[in-house]
């Protein structure tokens, strides 16, 4: 059975990108008919008959662009080609059998044709790789792939496609000034044509979080060439060069510059892009002193030689200077105070915060953006909680004042986040905070917020079974039920809480979860409200806290936090707990009854990506601990409505600082042995 479903797959890929495999199918069947495949075929007689370049057109050989098209000098090189022409099945598969043919075809005989034209004025001046170049010949499809490759890029999403066009013209760029031949050449003319003709391609505003990314790569990029070029021999248009025959000063140098800033830069810091500008400007002042200096031996004015190699000086001096260029262009991103305020200073106080929600309300998860830990950012009457954590600003929920402010004040907070080098993340928020992100931005959901409507509700048919037993079991057994303020218990109960409390937490072996999970010190606030179930004895049997939820100047509903019982207590309490809660917030007036939504509980689909896994993990591994999808499935006998809560960012490159975020915040208290005792492989990356 096997063989045959391979056989079809083969089929109907072949037919979806028939222009590839025809051109692959060609390419085996010219290497096989010219021994090329296991012999060079550069030493062939027919090398020079159907080969491309200079030499070719000027002897009258019109055909060579076509004909050299289609066979690979040496051996080794079929491999490589195989790889690059499945990016050009994705452009056909993507785009296509025309426009696929299209990009090969333009890209194959313009790359050709044009270097042709640049090495035939290049070899007029007294530069003797352009004259070296001018009378070689070349075989193969690569400037036709490459432009393919050029093309695909285009079809990648946002901002995968700037950093992918950033690698491809990097590497090839760097290709050719080091060791530089007619097919590095045709490539970069290849790219250029792309470039050119492509509408997709043109500029558009980088934000400037990918300004630093690519001035970050770039910065490494040159560091480890400079490494390589200095232990490896070169022959680009500078010239050639032996292996550590370069200045390993230079290298040295060069190397403490990148190890000294290269995170500076990532992080937008000033520091770090003045010491590179300076750095910059020093290797074009010594690319402009070397180039007059060689000018001058090579036109007799010096009548000296130079007894050290310029090569590697040279080209690396070159790069460092394009490097100089962009990181002008970009200086205004790489102002990032990493204490600055993000909102407009000054950032409100606690007393603002929970004024502005009894004002204008918020969601079920708003008080909690009262807590210790919190920081605030305002933006006119928009205010945005979130903590720093491992250089990301995570914000909690959806941002505070009125509804119509918030899409602006998630737009400001985001920028603000980025220029102060902070990656922005907003957790567990709504459908209005979702549609106000950038485009391109990524969500994932995180939690099930579970809603009990409370006007009419009644305990009442077969689906309410298990809540009215235990209302009526609770009524024979003589508990009580009592719905009051922590600070208006006696001692005596509030040790038992605090009894209770600490029993659940020893048996966990990590410290009490933060960020969306509260304490008793939480529960002391004033406006949270305890729901108690005391025995005949007088013992609390277990307890719930209610955080407000205010809506339209008043309190409209109330979210649950803690939930905590006494062993050996009554056995359905928190069925009673939260049965009875709702009863007597529905008399109040109350409009919902929000059961929050447990964290790490949502069930993901298989292709839901690197985070659905990461939390899947944290779930896996905490659920012995925390139990999070019992937690889940014990709210289900309130048959609640969904809301779906999301996690907002911007894309996966900042996965790994979010995961180390929401750890930190989720187990600020933790310690490296709690988290090895229960299981979790946590790198500290705490700044």
């Amino acid at each position: 059975m096997g063989e045959p479903v391979t056989v079809h797959r083969l089929t109907a890929t072949v037919r979806r990108v028939p222009v590839t495999a025809a051109l692959a199918l060609v390419l085996l069947i010219a290497g096989a008919a010219s021994a090329a495949l296991w012999t060079p075929f550069a030493a062939s007689s027919l090398h020079e008959t159907v080969a491309y370049g200079l030499p070719a057109l000027e002897a009258g050989r019109w055909w060579t662009p076509v004909t050299g098209t289609f066979f690979l000098s040496v051996p080794w090189l079929y491999a490589p080609v195989i790889v690059g022409l499945i990016g050009m099945g994705f452009l056909e598969f993507r785009r296509g059998s025309r426009v696929a043919a299209f990009y090969f075809v333009g890209g194959q005989l313009g790359a050709v044709l044009g270097a042709s034209l640049v090495l035939w004025l290049a070899a007029l001046l007294p530069w003797p790789w352009a004259q070296e170049q001018a009378g070689a010949l070349d075989v193969g499809p690569s400037p036709g792939i490459v432009a393919c490759l050029a093309a695909a890029v285009t079809l990648f999403p946002s901002p995968w496609r700037l950093r992918a066009w950033t690698v491809l013209i990097a590497v090839l760029s760097v290709t050719f000034l080091y060791w530089g031949s007619l097919n590095d050449l045709e490539h970069l003319i290849a790219v250029g044509l792309v470039l050119v003709i492509d509408r997709s391609l043109r500029p558009q505003r980088v934000s400037v979080r990918e300004q630093r990314l690519i001035a970050f790569v770039v910065v490494c990029g040159l560091g480890a060439i400079d490494i390589l070029t200095y232990l490896s021999p070169t022959t680009g248009p500078f010239g050639d060069s032996a292996p550590v025959s370069g200045s390993w000063v230079d290298v040295a140098v060069n190397t403490v510059v990148v190890l000294l800033v290269a995170n500076g830069i990532r992080r937008g810091r000033r520091w770090a892009w003045v010491l590179l500008v300076l750095y910059g400007i020093l290797n074009a002042v010594l690319l402009a002193l070397v180039a007059l200096i060689v000018v001058a031996i090579g036109t007799g004015i010096i009548q000296q030689t130079v007894d050290f190699d310029l090569t590697v000086t040279l080209a690396s001096s070159a790069t460092w200077t394009i490097a100089l260029v962009y990181l002008i262009l970009v200086r205004a991103a790489f102002r990032a105070r990493p204490k600055a305020t993000l909102g407009d200073a000054p950032a409100p106080s606690l007393d603002d915060v929970k004024a502005e929600l009894r004002a204008t309300g918020g969601g079920t998860l708003s008080w909690m953006t009262t807590w210790d830990g919190m920081a605030y950012a305002r933006f006119g009457r928009g205010i945005v909680a979130f903590q720093r954590r491992s250089g990301v600003a995570l914000v909690l929920g959806d941002p505070l004042g009125p509804e119509e402010t918030r899409a602006a004040t998630v737009r400001a907070f985001v920028e603000r986040a980025e220029n102060a080098g902070l990656a922005p993340c907003f957790f567990s928020a709504g459908e209005a905070t979702r549609a106000a992100v950038p485009d391109g931005w990524r969500s994932i959901v995180v939690a099930d917020d579970t809603i009990v409507d409370l006007p009419g509700l009644k305990f009442t048919g077969k689906a309410w079974g298990a809540v009215r037993t235990s209302l009526n079991r609770a009524e024979r057994e003589g508990m009580t039920f009592r719905l009051s303020r922590l600070a208006d218990e006696t001692w005596g109960v509030r040790q038992q809480l605090r009894a209770i409390s600490e029993s659940w937490v020893g048996d966990k072996g990590l410290p009490e979860m933060g960020f969306t999970l509260g304490t008793l010190h939480e529960a002391a606030d004033p406006e949270v409200r305890v729901a108690l179930a005391v025995s005949p004895a007088g013992d609390v049997d277990g307890f719930l806290s209610w955080l407000p939820v205010y809506g339209e100047g008043r309190v409209r509903g109330w979210t649950l936090d803690l939930m905590r019982r006494r062993d050996g207590g009554f056995g359905p309490v928190m069925e009673y707990l939260i049965g009875s809660s709702a009863q007597q917030f529905s008399a109040e007036g109350a409009e919902v009854l929000s059961l929050s939504g447990a964290p790490l509980a949502h069930e993901y689909p298989p292709d839901a990506g690197a985070i659905a896994d990461l939390q899947e993990r944290m779930a896996t591994m905490l659920e012995p601990v925390y139990g999070f999808a019992s937690l889940h499935r014990f709210k289900q006998k309130f048959h609640p409505r969904y809301e779906t809560m999301h996690l907002l960012y911007r894309d996966e490159a900042d996965l790994t600082r979010i995961g180390a975020a929401l750890t930190r915040a989720f187990l600020p208290h933790a310690t490296l042995r709690q988290f090895a005792a229960a299981g979790v492989d946590l790198v500290r990356t705490e700044r």
